[in-house]
């Protein structure tokens, strides 16, 4: 079985994804005691990455049709400190897609306390891995996505997406 046919007999995850629980390494810890800032983005990574297995766009898609995804732009609100020892889970929201383009809100919890620590607004674009550039998806990978968007769109939307960074207006 292809990883297209695969793709189209999956079943739709519900929304929003939840990722697997994962734990903090005790390398990523800094020196002021809690979770480096680089590795909130490489667990948020990783449970995209689980996602994608759900879109049908991971690694035996690129493998069989030379396609990946190439994240540009990735905006991340850092709320609660995270220490060795907490269990975290991320929660993935689809918010939009088109034809190049998957826009994503994520957010980082304390997997038993339920907790925000961070949230990552990306969007990411589709890559044709033969030219090495961004490129339509296939049609029915293009579907899967669209299906998973709108069932996510019935989901209330989180706080903080669309957020811009600023210093506040001097008084």
């Amino acid at each position: 079985m292809t990883s297209a046919t695969a793709a189209r007999e999956m079943k739709l995850p519900t929304a929003p994804f939840v990722s697997s629980v994962m734990q903090i390494e005790p390398q990523w810890i800094d020196y002021n005691g809690h979770l480096n800032m680089a590795y909130y983005n490489v667990m948020m990574d990783r449970a995209i990455d689980e996602l994608w297995l759900q879109l049908g766009i991971g690694p035996a898609y690129k493998k069989e049709r030379h396609g990946s995804t190439f994240t540009a732009e990735c905006h991340v609100r850092y709320l609660r400190e995270i220490h060795l020892g907490d269990p975290v889970q991320v929660t993935v929201y689809l918010l939009a897609a088109d034809d190049k383009r998957i826009h994503t809100f994520e957010e980082l919890r304390h997997a038993t306390e339920g907790w925000i620590s961070a949230t990552s607004e990306n969007i990411t674009l589709h890559i044709d891995m033969s030219a090495r550039k961004v490129a339509p998806f296939p049609s029915d990978i293009r579907a899967r996505i669209a299906a998973i968007a709108d069932i996510h769109a019935a989901v209330p939307r989180p706080e903080g997406i669309d957020r811009k960074m600023a210093m506040p207006s001097p008084k």
